[in-house]
């Protein structure tokens, strides 16, 4: 899912392409990405848009005198810039606004339909969309510090909550955890001032850090391959490669649809954590720790099993 970085350099790359220019129409195989009645999409045809900005993980186009046009991506959904009345061709193709100047495409690959266009009319109405979280880069330590006293969630949970903190998701927070070398599975309320005050500082940097790199490696150009996975990520999606800190291999745990990336010798003090399915499957062989990890894929090598001592 396009996270705080990604949204914000796709409003970046929006400005100079539709900021001021008419919004002529919206093109759309199917209504379904539209997900309010009142004001209808029609309301916002022949209108200039007059302003862009972030909504946690939503990106908003005000346009004058209202309405706003709020597009959610989800996991899979991807905007790209076109030539103006591009065909919207393939199964992945959601809509196409169009503009004298191009057409902003929406896509979204897999099978699931889950990205959105709410419709709003005011402010108001922009508000009740928003989740209520903390824009994580607008906070002192302080006030970081009290948000995680009132949460009962481990850390990875609680920066992902988009009750909780604006705009974080999957893959930041893998960063974010490995950068102030902390468990995603340490429960918030128990770090100490200290710890605390890391971890402010590592969503920070690691935000601000990616946003710029992310700027730099689009410059004028519209950013056509938005992924969750990036080179020059320390742990997320990097599974069983090692940790450029301390050359562990990274580990995971797997919930669902959802992956955690972590290093156990930055993170854990070399505790590997349970995978729900995996540690089920294994039970008493489930490896404690790196050393027993270790030699359970020695004896797998050799032929012996994991469950022969």
């Amino acid at each position: 899912m396009p996270e705080l970085p990604d949204i914000e350099v796709y409003i970046d790359c929006l400005k100079p392409r539709i900021l001021g220019e008419m919004l002529e129409r919206v093109r759309m195989p199917s209504p379904f990405l539209v997900r309010t009645v009142d004001p209808p999409l029609s309301a916002a045809f022949g209108k200039r848009v007059a302003s862009l900005r972030r909504l946690g993980k939503r990106i908003v186009i005000g346009l004058e005198g209202g309405p706003f046009l709020v597009l959610h991506l989800m996991i899979a959904g991807r905007l790209h810039w076109r030539e103006k009345g591009a065909k919207l061709a393939g199964k992945y193709s959601l809509a196409s606004f169009d503009f004298p100047s191009g057409s902003l495409v929406l896509t979204e690959a897999g099978a699931k339909r889950r990205a959105s266009l709410h419709v709003v009319a005011d402010e108001a109405g922009l508000a009740a969309l928003d989740p209520g979280g903390i824009e994580p880069l607008e906070i002192d330590a302080s006030r970081f510090a009290a948000a995680l006293a009132d949460c009962n969630h481990t850390l990875k949970r609680a920066l992902t909550d988009p009750h909780l903190f604006s705009g974080i998701g999957n893959a930041y927070s893998d960063e974010i955890l490995h950068r102030a070398r902390l468990s995603p599975v340490r429960l918030a309320r128990t770090l100490a001032p200290a710890e605390s005050a890391a971890l402010h500082r590592a969503i920070c940097d690691v935000l601000r850090e990616w946003t710029a790199r992310l700027r730099q490696e689009a410059g004028d150009r519209f950013p056509e391959k938005v992924t969750a996975f990036r080179k020059g990520m320390a742990v997320h999606g990097r599974y069983k490669e090692p940790c450029p800190v301390c050359g562990a291999p990274v580990q995971r745990i797997v919930h669902g649809d959802n992956e955690t990336n972590y290093c156990a010798a930055c993170q854990t003090g070399g505790k590997l954590l349970a995978d729900r399915a995996l540690s089920a499957l294994l039970k008493k062989d489930w490896p404690r720790n790196l050393d027993e990890l270790e030699a359970m894929q020695d004896r797998l090598r050799a032929g012996t099993g994991i469950g022969r001592r």
